[in-house]
């Protein structure tokens, strides 16, 4: 599916406000009801738009700080990173992780309390997992800029 313009400014306002009433979108986008909705299921049924969530902010619901951790695999075999991939994907801690190209396996965004939380989720959870060799771990001192919304042009 080609997005046109119209497209790009359904999926612009639904990234700032995922609960807009279709009424409200189709009028923000320059068309009536029917065709606007029509364009959204399209858009959900072609998998553009995923799914709708909420943002929560982090400090309200007790989790403020995230951080960045860098892990070094025992080796780059499937198994190992399946494993790895796996265990990742059970823990809620992990809020993103990507196998990376480059000096590190694979980088994770944690969601914790405070540094006690992160070194208990490290200690009991993190360097517990078979085929983790190292993890190095860096603390952002401050968020310049944090986004879900795509560029879309």
């Amino acid at each position: 599916m080609r997005l046109d313009e119209i497209d790009r400014r359904i999926l612009r306002a639904l990234q700032r406000d995922g609960r807009m009433q279709n009424v409200e979108l189709a009028k923000e986008v320059g068309l009536s009801p029917s065709p606007c909705l029509r364009r959204v299921k399209l858009l959900e049924d072609a998998g553009i738009i995923d799914r709708y969530v909420a943002v929560v902010n982090p400090v309200k619901a007790g989790l403020p700080l995230s951080l960045f951790a860098r892990v070094w695999l025992t080796a780059q075999d499937a198994e190992t990173i399946d494993h790895f991939i796996a265990a990742m994907k059970k823990l809620p801690e992990v809020m993103e992780c990507y196998i990376m190209l480059g000096e590190s396996d694979a980088l994770l965004r944690v969601a914790v309390s405070d540094l006690d939380d992160y070194r208990r989720f490290q200690s009991t959870h993190l360097t517990k997992i078979n085929g983790i060799q190292n993890v190095k771990t860096d603390v952002p001192s401050q968020i310049v800029k944090q986004t879900h919304a795509l560029p879309l042009r």
